[in-house]
This record gives structure tokens, C-alpha cells and sequence, in this order.
């Protein structure tokens, strides 16, 4: 399912015009997003949970030329499976 699907989806279950439903779909997307920039976890209770990933930087090779890369720090998203979720999806 990508985006487009999710948002026909709830304008079919809830009866929503499209344009509201867009709406709807891209403030929860947006909400989620500007809180892991602020570094702060977001949990969907009995669906998962979003947080970052600090990751330092470190010393790496270029696989085809072999050459030393100097790898840059970096922050990463990262989502973890609630356990309803996990149930869910194993019955």
C-alpha cells in the first residue's frame, strides 16, 4: 500500500472527500516527521514506535576503487513493531 492507496482507503471507510482525506493522511505524516526532528520518539500504541538513530561517523572503503572515505555522522529513522502489530501479523 503506499500513499495514494492509504488515502482512497480512508476516504472510502469514513466517506471523506479525497482532498480532505489528503489532508488528514499528510498532517499525521507531517506530525510524525517534525517530531523525530525534534528528536523526540513517536509511539502508536498496539502499532509501533519511530525514533532516530544516532550514528557516528567513521573510516570506510569505496568498494570499487578501494579507496579510504572518510564516512560522515549521521541520524537515521528507525521504526520498531508493537507486539499487537507483530500478534496480527503471526495469526
Amino acid at each position: 500500500m503506499n500513499k495514494s492507496e492509504l488515502i482512497k482507503a480512508l476516504a472510502e471507510e469514513k466517506k471523506l472527500h479525497i482532498d480532505d482525506a489528503t489532508k488528514i493522511v499528510g498532517a499525521f505524516f507531517d506530525s510524525i516527521k517534525d517530531a523525530l526532528v525534534a528528536g523526540d520518539r513517536v509511539e502508536v500504541r498496539g502499532f509501533g514506535s519511530f525514533k532516530v538513530k544516532d550514528y557516528n561517523g567513521y573510516t570506510g572503503r569505496n568498494p570499487k576503487t578501494g579507496t579510504v572515505v572518510q564516512v560522515q555522522p549521521k541520524r537515521l529513522p528507525f521504526f520498531r513493531p508493537g507486539k499487537e502489530l507483530k500478534e496480527f501479523i503471526n495469526d
